[in-house]
């Protein structure tokens, strides 16, 4: 039976339980950090395997749907008729396609956010082992430069490419596509002229893009988690390397 301290004998001082993070065997802690590590990849490549999915499906979709369109051109030919279910097929594409890019959107957002996560994990392998630091490809700041170096695996800066064979850019075109030929047959349908007609379509096909990217700059431009592994900055790193190698 315990004692409480009252009854402790004279000059005794009660024991105190342990307790805090150096109290956690360091296997334990890696244990803890891994499995957390791996439930955020396992998100990761559920939520892309999602998107991908829903990318497919509408492009799918569009693609019966010329498809559709070239069989009724064929049976009643390209009157008013046609130009009714070409403006309606193409309306539906486009609304599947916004869809499709807003969700593609808030999942790049969320990956974001896993990706900082997995930064910040980083953070704490290399509390344990600092010589770790050498063999990370990815980053270990979990701010706006840690997560641009995580996405580009190192590469100094984003090249034209990685920005224009994005996902969000080919969903944007293909979309803009899309709005600029609906704009042009409901310019078409109310009797316009071909250079209206033309002219219209590309505003339209233009300003789509255009808006999408001013959201998409918008959305990443502001990191919705606390920073608490930020980059140094640059005179940081260089005081830093003096005193190493000092």
């Amino acid at each position: 039976m315990s004692m409480s301290s009252s009854e402790l004998p004279p000059g005794t001082t009660p024991a105190v339980p342990a307790s805090g993070p150096e109290t956690v065997p360091v296997g334990v802690r890696v244990q803890i950090l891994a499995t957390e590590h791996w439930s955020l990849l396992a998100t990761r490549g559920l939520m892309w395997s999602e998107v991908m999915s829903r990318i497919t499906i509408h492009l799918t979709v569009a693609s019966a749907s010329l498809v559709v369109l070239a069989l009724f051109a064929q049976s009643s030919g390209f009157g008013n008729a046609f130009h009714v279910m070409a403006i309606g097929l193409a309306a539906a594409v486009l609304v599947m396609g916004v869809l499709t890019q807003a969700r593609v959107l808030n999942a790049s957002i969320d990956d974001a956010s896993t990706i900082l996560g997995m930064n910040r994990l980083r953070a704490a392998y290399l509390e344990i082992d600092p010589t770790l630091a050498p063999y990370f490809v990815t980053s270990p700041h979990d701010d706006q430069a840690g997560l641009m170096h995580t996405y580009l695996m190192g590469w100094p800066r984003r090249t034209f490419s990685h920005v224009i064979a994005s996902t969000s850019i080919f969903l944007t075109v293909f979309n803009a596509i899309v709005a600029g030929t609906l704009s042009a047959l409901v310019a078409g349908a109310a009797d316009a002229p071909a250079a209206v007609v033309a002219v219209v379509g590309a505003v339209v096909g233009i300003g789509f893009v255009a808006g999408q990217l001013v959201v998409g700059r918008r959305s990443f431009g502001t990191i919705r988690q606390a920073s608490h592994f930020p980059t140094p900055s640059p005179d940081r790193v260089q005081e830093a390397q003096g005193v190493v190698s000092l």
